[in-house]
C-alpha cells in the first residue's frame, strides 16, 4: 500500500511538466515557473522553514501539510533543474551502499 501512494510522486512529477510545457493562466504551478528558478528556490527554502516550525509547534495535521507543500516545491524545483525525484532516490541509495 505505501508503494501505491508513493507512486502518485512520480505521476505529480509528470503533472508539474506537463503545466510547464503547457502553462495556463490558471495554473499556479506554470505561474511560479514563469518567476524563474529564484523564485522557485525561495519558495523550497520558505517552505522548509514553515515545515521547520510546524515541527517544534505545530499539530501534526499541520506538520503533513507543511511537508506536503515542500515536496510539491521540490518536485517543481527539480524539474526547472531538469532533474528528477529518481535522481534523488538514486544518490540516496548511492549514499545508503557506499
Amino acid at each position: 500500500m505505501a508503494n501505491d501512494k508513493l507512486a502518485f510522486l512520480s505521476q505529480l512529477e509528470q503533472i508539474i511538466g506537463d503545466r510547464i510545457d503547457n502553462p495556463s493562466e490558471e495554473s499556479y504551478t506554470a505561474s511560479l515557473v514563469a518567476m524563474g528558478p529564484k523564485r522557485v528556490a525561495q519558495k523550497v527554502g520558505e517552505e522548509a522553514v514553515e515545515l521547520a516550525l510546524a515541527a517544534v509547534d505545530g499539530e501534526d495535521e499541520e506538520v503533513l501539510s507543511e511537508a506536503a507543500d515542500l515536496v510539491y516545491h521540490l518536485l517543481v524545483l527539480l524539474n526547472v533543474q531538469s532533474l528528477a525525484l529518481s535522481d534523488v532516490v538514486a544518490l540516496l541509495e548511492a549514499r545508503h551502499t557506499g
